[in-house]
């Protein structure tokens, strides 16, 4: 076919397709079961002062972030799609698939939200990895470039970001002081 690659038709998509859905399926899965746990441990320590600094309070503590707070509002506001929606976010959608967990969203009804957000991802990324392979076949040097760009933006993207980031050490209450 004219203008279409030809590893679309020839080449191991399917297979690095097959690979990373397994790869994001499984780990979605662990996200959301983490944290569900950490909230048991939550509603456990609660009730116990012994235990307020064990290994399963300090994890919910996690879970109390303004990273957290946003996917929850997230959620709320989107409802079960917001699952598939994180999935075209980097870092967002951890925080919303742990939420999901840690906030005892039905295990089933986010297992059918998030397995068309697995297949966009997934796809997502088997584009990105073989026109990678593609660029690398044509010139290395082309590659090179690319991935320097590609660099140069999430490090860009970071300072702008710890820029706009309030400070939270200054109040020594907060969960994130040091």
């Amino acid at each position: 076919m004219p203008g279409v690659p030809s590893f679309i038709f020839d080449g191991p998509w399917w297979g690095l397709f097959s690979f990373l859905t397994g790869v994001v399926f499984f780990r979605t899965q662990a996200t959301y079961w983490l944290a569900r746990w950490a909230r048991t441990g939550a509603d456990a320590v609660a009730d116990r002062a012994e235990e307020r600094h064990s290994r399963r309070a300090r994890l919910a503590r996690r879970f109390s972030g303004p990273g957290m707070e946003r996917a929850r509002e997230f959620i709320e506001r989107r409802g079960y799609v917001a699952i598939p929606l994180s999935f075209f976010t980097v870092g967002f959608q951890t925080m919303v698939n742990a939420t999901a967990g840690y906030t005892r969203m039905r295990f089933d009804l986010y297992t059918l939200a998030m397995i068309p957000g697995c297949l966009a991802w997934a796809t997502i990324y088997t584009a990105i990895a073989l026109s990678l392979w593609e660029a690398w076949l044509r010139s290395p040097w082309l590659l090179v470039l690319g991935v320097l760009v590609i660099a140069a933006v999430v490090v860009g993207l970071n300072l702008w970001r710890r820029r706009r980031a309030p400070t939270v050490a200054a109040d020594p209450t907060s969960p994130y002081a040091s």
